[in-house]
């Protein structure tokens, strides 16, 4: 049924605005980058919003999800860190720049395989880590290189941790605005 395909358009949507993040990022184009960012931050929350208020959830759709977010809030925050910072830092800004997508990566395997407890995230989700990396690197005239390099190992670590953050799955759409 075609309704059950609406949420995957959403992931869709969040995988091409992180890879047009990426492009944009590498033509020095933060700006609009970090938007594209915050739009897919969106359009993430959406999807699976749609998926379950139209009993669409599918092992297919999450597995989706999971790696239209490592691109959208992993690896395009990170690019863009490093164009703004870590460019000039040699191997070791490679290295920075790396630690957040697969930290990212490791935060979302461990939430598609254990249960965490109702109501909460186990490790800061990957958007909204990658949501704040993306508006730290607008302010790069403004922020040192050694802050911006102590935030984006802050939000790796963030999200491979232990702690607990709230969830707002079942706040949100109704089932009549979503059919509106």
């Amino acid at each position: 049924m075609i309704v059950k395909t609406i949420p995957n358009l959403f992931t869709i949507a969040n995988l091409s605005l992180g890879i047009l993040a990426i492009i944009l990022a590498f033509h020095e184009r933060t700006d609009l980058a970090a938007l594209m960012v915050i739009v897919a931050v969106l359009t993430d929350g959406l999807d699976g919003k749609l998926a379950r208020a139209l009993k669409a959830q599918s092992e297919f759709g999450k597995e989706l999800d999971s790696l239209s977010d490592v691109i959208s809030f992993g690896v395009a925050p990170a690019f863009m860190m490093y164009v703004a910072a870590f460019q000039h830092f040699g191997p070791s800004g490679w290295i920075l720049t790396a630690i957040f997508p697969i930290f990212g990566a490791l935060r979302l395997a461990r939430y598609n395989v254990k249960t965490a407890p109702a109501g909460y995230f186990v490790g800061l989700p990957i958007p909204a880590a990658g949501g704040v990396l993306s508006t730290l690197a607008l302010f790069e005239a403004d922020i040192s290189p050694a802050f911006m390099t102590v935030l984006t190992v802050a939000l790796a670590f963030m999200m491979i941790s232990t702690f607990r953050y709230p969830s707002f799955k079942k706040a949100g759409i109704s089932n009549r605005v979503v059919w509106f």
